[in-house]
């Protein structure tokens, strides 16, 4: 994304993960609980879970709704951009990845088959900056490891692509 968040220059290159919560992971099974709200006077949809903030969602332009809200079909691909980073993160430091900084652009297709709307494809164009020694095998083979691991693309059925860019520092 041109305008995204990209790397700050006084930053230095990321391996470990002094910033994180030490609370380790909880065993599985987890469950997460959201609330939509509505009312039948306005378009605009409340999505809610326990201790954070709400967010206003609404219909994309594409099926009709005014576009300036976030929608369903951006949320779920935004998870999926989310989810790949999260877990590029996870992965990186016990893989000894240096990196600066990354991007993760997702667009998904959505298309009717058998008359049934649903996202087909998922392309997510990688962007990451790493140190000019870091070898690309390595990037290339955890960037994939993120890929295959991401909780959310592992939940849909979408095809997903992902392209790579390596910026060296």
């Amino acid at each position: 994304m041109a305008d995204g968040v990209w790397l700050i220059p006084s930053e230095q290159p990321m391996l470990a993960f002094a910033f994180f919560n030490e609370t380790p992971m909880h065993d599985f099974p987890h469950h997460y609980r959201c609330v939509a709200t509505a009312n039948a006077s306005q378009s605009v949809v409340q999505v809610a879970s326990d201790g954070l903030v709400t967010l206003a969602t609404d219909a994309p332009k594409e099926f009709g709704g005014p576009g300036d809200q976030w929608s369903p079909e951006a949320l779920l691909i935004a998870a999926v951009a989310d989810c790949f980073v999260l877990t590029f993160r996870a992965i990186a430091a016990p893989s000894r990845v240096i990196w600066h900084a990354i991007d993760c652009e997702a667009t998904g297709t959505l298309e009717r088959i058998d008359r049934t709307p649903q996202f087909t494809e998922i392309r997510l164009a990688i962007r990451i900056s790493v140190p000019s020694d870091m070898e690309e095998e390595r990037i290339t083979r955890v960037l994939e490891k993120a890929e295959k691991s991401c909780l959310i693309t592992n939940s849909l059925t979408a095809t997903v692509h992902l392209d790579v860019e390596i910026n060296r520092e």
